[in-house]
């Protein structure tokens, strides 16, 4: 099934019956009665149980090497557990590059690292053919060596530092989860994630992402300074003797049933429209009906992957904290990382120093949430 194409609901399920639902062009709310929505089997449900204590003791591994950042290890896990690929950003020195490494170790799994440079070639992350003499015919023949896309977490560290024909090598694999070479497909090894990171200070030199690029990701990670205690602490501790042991409770084997997990988690249909509100929001309408600031301010909007990514993020986001349905404040709390990278914004949006947090902030405002109980 592909990655996006929704599991038909079954008909034992539970719905809520719809009375109404708000307009993305104005802040009416309209209400409809709700009635829970629970995964199907006891199954589901003890793996549901086991996905949250499994994610308790990354983080509680996780913490034995990173001070803090609590917001982008969360959001790192809701990647790994939709099973999908997340954009990094911050200025160097935020242990960007560290968290994913550390990421790998406490779920064991092969990681691999690769600077992006102008000179950089898209057969040196996808791999090439090479002769080798055959000792068995005493010949010579062609033989392909996989290159570091072969692993389970791929950083492409600095990505914005290569050429477009060089970044677009990783569009396959990030989708599909195959590489191919001279006509030749090579499927992945399964999990397979890529995170991406940026250096936003330093933009001489540098090639933007193109936007089918950007929109493969399905979170924009922001890393920010600590505070202060927890700035003091990370000196503290990285200027010391450090050789943390982890144990790796949490398995590729077991992020791979996690991801199929997920997406048996119902949605109901208020919930899901709330998504596709927000996304189709952020859009400049033909018929002049989006809100005066998307007018203003908004180039390009957001695409359906976007509400999938809302969706989707929301289904872990439950699970995660110990519920089988998706509410409306798990779509809120996602829209920040899912959509910053999708809403591009025009001059006027940049002379007058108009971010996209702002615009998802004014999105959020703008379209109401159904007065339920979810």
């Amino acid at each position: 099934m592909h990655p996006f194409v929704s599991k038909p609901t079954s008909s034992n399920q539970r719905r809520p019956g719809l009375v109404g639902l708000s307009s993305p062009e104005g802040n009416r709310v309209e209400t409809f009665e709700s009635e829970p929505l629970d995964l199907e089997s006891p199954d589901d449900v003890a793996l549901a149980d086991r996905m949250k204590a499994g994610r308790d003791k990354i983080i509680s591994e996780i913490k034995k090497q990173i001070i803090g950042q609590d917001a982008v290890v969360n959001e790192i896990l809701l990647t790994l557990f939709v099973g999908g690929n997340s954009l990094v950003v911050g200025v160097p020195g935020l242990a960007k590059t560290l968290i994913i490494r550390t990421m790998a170790q406490v779920l064991d799994l092969k990681f691999n690292r690769i600077q992006f440079t102008p000179d950089l070639m898209p057969s040196d992350i996808t791999g090439t053919d090479i002769i080798q003499d055959d000792p068995q015919t005493g010949g010579r023949k062609m033989v392909f060596s996989p290159g570091p896309v072969f692993t389970n977490i791929l950083l492409a560290d600095e990505i914005n530092r290569t050429p477009p024909k060089t970044q677009s090598a990783l569009l396959e694999a990030m989708q599909e989860h195959r590489v191919t070479i001279q006509g030749r497909t090579y499927d992945l090894e399964e999990p397979f994630f890529v995170f991406a990171t940026q250096n936003p200070i330093e933009l001489e030199g540098t090639y933007s992402l193109p936007e089918a690029q950007l929109d493969r990701f399905m979170f924009h990670i922001i890393i920010e300074h600590p505070p202060e205690d927890e700035e003091l602490e990370v000196v503290r501790t990285t200027t010391s003797i450090q050789k943390p042991q982890f144990s790796h409770t949490v398995t590729g084997e077991d992020l791979v049933k996690f991801q199929e997990l997920v997406r048996k988690v119902p949605v109901s249909e208020p919930v899901m429209r709330y998504a596709l509100n927000l996304v189709r929001t952020s859009r400049a309408s033909k018929n002049g009906a989006a809100p005066d600031f998307v007018k203003k301010w908004v180039a390009f909007g957001a695409s359906v992957r976007a509400a999938q990514y809302l969706v989707l993020g929301g289904k872990a986001r439950a699970l995660n904290e110990g519920r089988y349905h998706v509410n409306f404040e798990d779509i809120r709390a996602l829209a920040h990382p899912v959509l910053r990278h999708r809403v591009l914004t025009n001059f006027h949006a940049m002379s007058e120093g108009v971010t996209t947090d702002q615009i998802v902030d004014r999105l959020l405002e703008t379209v109401a949430v159904p007065a339920s109980g979810m």
